[in-house]
């Protein structure tokens, strides 16, 4: 039995704002549909089951609407009033945080933990009041072959919503029901590696019994998990849990763990590296290509080029523009041009980036002083540069025209990589533990995808292979909401985003040639060691009355 999709979005809907109106840890269920309605009623509880779905973050949005690449070296925001301006000056705090994520999260968990209990007894209530064994028989196994996969799917969502939730403020409440009147709903925090261990256990729970591919069994169900993003899941949380801030002593079996299971996924034999780089993040090639693991599916819409689209383009406004301290950190590929910095360097460059004199959207981009895309224009970049990742290209905005778009949460490249990082710290760079790649092997494979073709790296050792894979990680997954992810992981924040950001000026030269100067666009701060973690929402803080003790120096 499929719903029709206006009939299901108001079912879900309905539900989120009802989950969404209490208050994190409340009690309260008596806006909800009683049990007895739910547990005779599939479709009510097929809109359970897909409630959790709503409260997952796309990373367009990740803060003022847009990417979060301008918290980090990445970019800066063309609006004076950002609010990421609370994060690279320093000033966030408990009470203001616009990348806060607390209350979300547990919305997603307190609906999972909701569907969960109220659906323990599926087989017997979506049996009731129904044929369950002529021409109704067929209908009824559907019907619980759904609801079982919802399951496990609210499992693996219950245990991403985790892991966004300790990425961020380290020890955290680990609740795994609906708490009643009679709970204490003033709970302590749970220590990391007993959420790692919760999250780990949790997707090996389920992971041989998910959908190994929603858009081959039916289309309409693209973006539900599947088994490979719950080993995704899984292959970043014990990444991030061997990483320096969580792995202080340096424990090499948390590194090996974390190899084993970016191996794990990669030998589903499922996913691989797309044919075209710069292709993969626009319109529904996201969700159709072999690469993508997991990725969010958000429809038909222009709104992220109208944030991003370059000033001069009608109906752009700038939005997230990247940085020179991103930009030149893309190697060269051949001979440096003196006259022409953008000139034979790693393709992804181009891929990802506009750059002054390219042609792009129909149009050559004169970001050089005096020029139509240049900074002495009304919300012009900050930077010298404009973003071109993720942007459908040629939109006419004017007349509203858009595109399909889908955020990837997870995909190949990052897994290959997740692997190189992990066996390079628990093995080195060329021992492959006995069968599969190295580290090497594996960073190179993703320098060498089809439309890149970069070099193999020429690290000599450990320290240099580290290096090496940081840089591959900047570039292959820039702006996908990795970097600052990443700094903070390996404890590189308080170096790298203490750097003043730069931009670039251009000028045009009386022969047409232009010269380009790098400046600065604005000094950064990262107050360590305090902002390794967010401070815990206040609110909460208050609300437990001194139960829940907040991170370090908020």
């Amino acid at each position: 039995m499929k719903l029709k999709n206006s009939y299901l979005f108001i079912i879900i809907f309905s539900l989120a704002m009802s989950l969404a109106g209490c208050e994190m840890l409340d009690t309260r269920i008596d806006t909800l549909p009683t049990e007895e309605n739910i547990n005779t009623n599939y479709s009510t509880l097929w809109g359970l089951g897909y409630a959790p779905y709503t409260y997952l973050r796309n990373g367009f949005s990740s803060i003022d609407g847009n990417l979060f690449a301008a918290v980090s070296d990445e970019a800066e925001q063309t609006s004076p009033t950002s609010s990421t301006q609370l994060f690279n000056e320093g000033s966030w705090n408990a009470y203001r945080n616009p990348a806060n994520v607390y209350e979300r999260c547990y919305e997603g968990i307190r609906a999972t933990n909701f569907f969960l209990e109220n659906s323990e007894d599926y087989k017997t209530f979506l049996a009731l009041n129904r044929d369950t064994i002529s021409d109704g028989q067929r209908q009824y196994n559907l019907d619980v072959k759904d609801i079982a996969w919802l399951r496990n799917e609210s499992r693996v969502l219950r245990a991403y919503f985790y892991f966004e939730l300790i990425k961020r403020y380290g020890d955290v409440p680990l609740v795994t029901k609906v708490l009643t009147a009679d709970d204490n709903t003033d709970l302590t925090r749970t220590g990391f590696d007993e959420v790692v261990d919760f999250i780990v256990t949790e997707i090996d729970a389920v992971r041989n019994d998910l959908q190994s591919d929603w858009a081959s069994y039916d289309v309409t169900q693209a973006g539900r998990i599947t088994q490979g993003a719950a080993l995704a899941i899984k292959a970043r949380t014990l990444l991030y849990a061997a990483s320096p801030l969580n792995n202080s002593s340096n424990d090499l079996t948390k590194w090996e763990k974390a190899a084993t299971a970016a191996k794990e996924l990669m030998e589903l034999n499922q996913y691989y590296l797309a044919d075209d780089y710069q292709q993969l993040f626009v319109a529904d090639n996201t969700a159709k290509s072999r690469e993508t693991i997991w990725a969010l599916r958000l429809g038909t819409n222009n709104s992220f080029e109208i944030k991003n689209y370059p000033i001069a383009t009608p109906g752009g406004e700038s939005g997230v523009t990247p940085a020179q301290n991103l930009v030149g950190a893309y190697e060269y590929k051949g001979t440096p041009d003196p006259e022409n910095p953008y000139a034979n360097r790693d393709p992804r460059l181009a891929y990802s980036i506009v750059t002054n004199n390219s042609f792009w959207n129909g149009r050559t981009m004169e970001i050089w002083a005096g020029g139509n895309d240049d900074e002495h224009n009304t919300n012009a970049s900050k930077t010298g540069y404009y973003l071109k990742k993720f942007l459908n290209p040629n939109l006419n905005l004017v007349q509203n025209e858009s595109k399909l778009r889908s955020w990837i949460v997870f995909r190949y490249a990052e897994v290959l990589l997740n692997y190189a990082e992990a066996m390079n710290e628990a093995f080195g760079p060329d021992d492959n533990n006995g069968g599969g790649m190295s580290a090497r092997q594996a960073v190179n494979a993703v320098r060498a995808r089809s439309g890149v073709e970069m070099p193999a790296v020429d690290a000599d050792d450990q320290a240099g292979m580290r290096e090496r894979i940081k840089h591959e990680r900047r570039i292959e997954l820039a702006f996908e909401d990795h970097r600052y992810w990443d700094l903070v992981r390996w404890k590189d924040a308080e170096e790298v985003l203490n750097q003043p950001l730069k931009g670039i000026k251009v000028m045009k030269n009386e022969d047409g040639s232009f010269s380009y100067t790098d400046f600065v666009v604005e000094n950064r701060k990262f107050i360590s060691p305090k902002m390794y973690r967010f401070p815990i929402p206040q609110v909460e803080i208050s609300k437990s009355e001194g139960v829940l003790v907040q991170n370090p120096e908020w």
